[in-house]
């Protein structure tokens, strides 16, 4: 495999893709560049998304496609926004910064600011592949009670790493892609890749 389609349309999600595959030597192409629209994600599972957006995109470019299906999840809120993470203000437009105000506004009174990055990523070779290969990661840390740091995207700007006494936003690239979910479930995927 020396090209897939990346099922997303997320600028953060493909710029950490790019820069994570770049090491194997695969080309890595978006499903914008190919005139491919979004797909649904209806279900209520980041697994059954992941695997709905990489087969939608291999089946109309031909080609193997990875997707990502991500978020964060609450602890105090019950996994809350979890799959409706880019959409919990609403999408119409979907805005991080009011993902962010919601989020913050939700929590205004909670003591428990326990949360999670959780992250899949499906890679299908063909759009019926009937073996999609499936890494996981999650990304342990607390939402705090307001934003900092420029860097990142999502909820980055209010995800505190009490290890590091950083926010997600405060880091470098490549400090967080060496820890982050996504990080994570691609080191599994990669290792998967090259075991093929």
């Amino acid at each position: 495999m020396n090209k897939l389609v990346i099922a997303s349309n997320n600028a953060g999600k493909l710029r950490e893709f790019a820069h994570m595959l770049a090491p194997i030597g695969i080309e890595v192409l978006t499903q914008s560049q190919l005139g491919i629209s979004e797909a649904e994600e209806p279900h209520c599972t980041f697994i059954e998304n992941a695997l709905a957006k990489a087969r939608h995109v291999s089946r109309l470019s031909g080609l193997p496609a990875l997707a990502d299906d991500s978020g964060i999840c609450v602890e105090a809120l019950g996994g809350a926004p979890g799959v409706y993470s880019a959409r919990f203000a609403g999408d119409n437009p979907k805005s991080d910064a009011a993902n962010n105000q919601k989020l913050l506004a939700d929590m205004q009174d909670l003591s428990d600011r326990r949360a999670h990055y959780y992250c899949v990523l499906v890679l299908v070779r063909h759009a019926g592949d009937p073996q999609p290969i499936i890494a996981e990661g999650e990304w342990h840390g607390e939402i705090a009670h307001e934003e900092r740091g420029d860097g990142g995207f999502g909820y980055d700007p209010m995800f505190w790493l009490p290890a590091l006494g950083k926010m997600s936003s405060e880091l470098s690239h490549e400090e967080k892609h060496a820890i982050s979910h996504r990080g994570q479930a691609m080191k599994v995927l990669l290792q998967r890749l090259r075991s093929l």
